[in-house]
């Protein structure tokens, strides 16, 4: 059985794939808690389902791009079957990671999107960064930046581990940091990422969930 926060039919709003029409299952539980944290009604609670509920509901949308995220949902080891079913019914799916969690035993073909704890989370203690060496070619590594303090310590962290072989995303704390401090730094660095924006709270607003 899993915990689940939600399950919806939306707009991707971040990643490579931002736009496109995606199936998201948000499961309950996080072991971190990040100070900008979106999705704090995550933490606790939670509806019981199989894992042949979810991937049933999965299906009625008709949507071939799944998400699966949280909260943490690698804290739910029930959540590893759930994407190996998904997988195997031959959907895309990605999995949204803080990555302080082991993501070895997560299924191959999915694809992980692992988000670097920058210092403004507070929970850049929890990094684990092994991770970095068990992505796969079509991994995505996020960063979110509250800050310069924040955009300089990444930066050094793309350097330093060499994470320009992979997609690269660089997104701002919503509220706090605008997205043309964040693009002109990274123009003017020649860094290479992708700069991304939360687009399903331009669409529907930053307190709109389900979405």
């Amino acid at each position: 059985m899993l915990r689940v926060t939600e399950i919806f039919h939306s707009i991707q709003g971040e990643s490579s794939h931002a736009g496109r029409a995606c199936a998201f299952v948000r499961l309950a539980g996080c072991n971190l808690r990040c100070r900008w944290c979106d999705s704090e009604y995550t933490f606790t609670g939670g509806d019981r389902m199989a894992v042949d509920e979810v991937v049933t509901r999965v299906k009625d949308y008709g949507c071939n791009l799944v998400e699966i995220t949280g909260g943490e949902p690698l804290a739910q080891p029930e959540a590893l079957d759930l994407i190996r079913r998904l997988c195997d019914a031959r959907f895309e799916v990605l999995v949204e990671t803080s990555g302080s969690i082991d993501i070895t035993p997560v299924d191959r073909r999915a694809t992980i999107v692992l988000d670097v704890k920058c210092p403004g989370s507070g929970e850049s203690e929890s990094n684990r960064w092994e991770n970095l060496l068990k992505l796969k070619p079509h991994d995505e590594i996020k960063f979110v930046i509250a800050d310069r303090v924040d955009y300089d310590w990444a930066r050094q962290v793309i350097d330093d581990r060499n994470l320009s072989r992979w997609t690269v995303l660089f997104s701002p704390v919503w509220g706090e940091l605008d997205l043309k401090s964040l693009a002109e730094w990274m123009l003017a660095d020649r860094l290479p990422a992708r700069l991304q924006t939360q687009l399903h709270k331009h669409i529907w607003g930053a307190e709109a969930r389900g979405v």
